[in-house]
C-alpha cells in the first residue's frame, strides 16, 4: 500500500468526525470556546448551554450505538464530565467554566469517553503550560511556584488544607484552560477515529 493510499483513508477517516453532527458540533463549539477564553479568560455559560441542549436530545434521537440508550448516555457523560474536573475547582486550580465546559463534552461522548477526554485535556494542559512558560521565558518562575506549592501543602495537608492557588504578583501567568480543554477533546476524538484509543 502506497503512503498516498494511506493517507487518503485517513483522511476519509478524519472527513467521518466533519461529516457526523455530533462530532462535528462539539468540535465547533470547543473551538469557539477556547478562542473566547484566550480572549477574555472565561467560557460562556450559554455557549456551555447550548452544547449540553443539543447533545442530550440527539444522544437520545441518534444514539452512537443501537443498543445503547441514548439519553442514558447523554446525562452520564454530563455527570461524569462535570465530576472530572470539580476537585480542581474546589482546589482553586480551575475555573467554574472549565468545569461546565468537560460536562458539556461528557454529554457529547458518553461516560468513559469523558473520562478519557478529560485525561487527554490534563495532558494537553501540561504540554501547553510547558510550551507557554518557555515562550514567555517564565520557566524558573513557573518551576519556582510548583515548588512552593507542593511544600506549603505537604505541610498543611495534614491538617485538611490545601490551596493550588498562587499569588498575582508570583504568578507565571493564566492558561486558558479553555485551550487544553478543545486540544486534548479533539485529539482524543481524532485518536478515536484513527482507532488508536476506544
Amino acid at each position: 500500500m502506497s503512503w498516498q493510499t494511506e493517507a487518503f483513508a485517513v483522511l476519509e477517516l478524519l472527513q467521518g468526525l466533519i461529516v457526523e453532527p455530533r462530532t462535528a458540533v462539539l468540535m465547533t463549539l470547543l473551538i469557539i470556546a477556547a478562542c473566547i477564553d484566550v480572549k477574555t479568560h472565561r467560557i460562556p455559560n450559554v455557549l456551555v448551554m447550548i452544547g449540553i441542549a443539543f447533545a442530550i436530545p440527539y444522544n437520545g434521537l441518534y444514539p452512537a450505538y443501537h443498543s445503547q440508550n441514548g439519553w442514558l448516555v447523554a446525562l452520564s457523560g454530563l455527570g461524569i464530565g462535570f465530576i472530572a474536573f470539580l476537585p480542581l475547582y474546589l482546589l482553586r486550580a480551575m475555573g467554574a467554566g472549565d468545569v461546565k465546559l468537560m460536562a458539556m463534552v461528557g454529554a457529547f461522548v458518553g461516560p468513559w469517553p469523558a473520562v478519557l477526554a478529560a485525561l487527554w485535556s490534563c495532558v494537553a494542559g501540561g504540554v501547553i503550560g510547558l510550551a507557554y512558560l518557555v515562550w514567555t521565558g517564565n520557566m524558573r518562575r513557573g518551576l519556582g511556584n510548583v515548588k512552593i506549592l507542593m511544600t506549603s501543602n505537604l505541610m498543611t495537608s495534614s491538617i485538611g488544607h490545601v490551596d493550588l492557588s498562587v499569588s498575582p504578583s508570583v504568578s507565571a501567568g493564566k492558561l486558558p484552560y479553555g485551550v487544553a480543554i478543545a486540544t486534548g477533546t479533539i485529539a482524543f476524538l481524532v485518536a478515536r477515529q484513527l482507532g488508536f484509543t476506544h
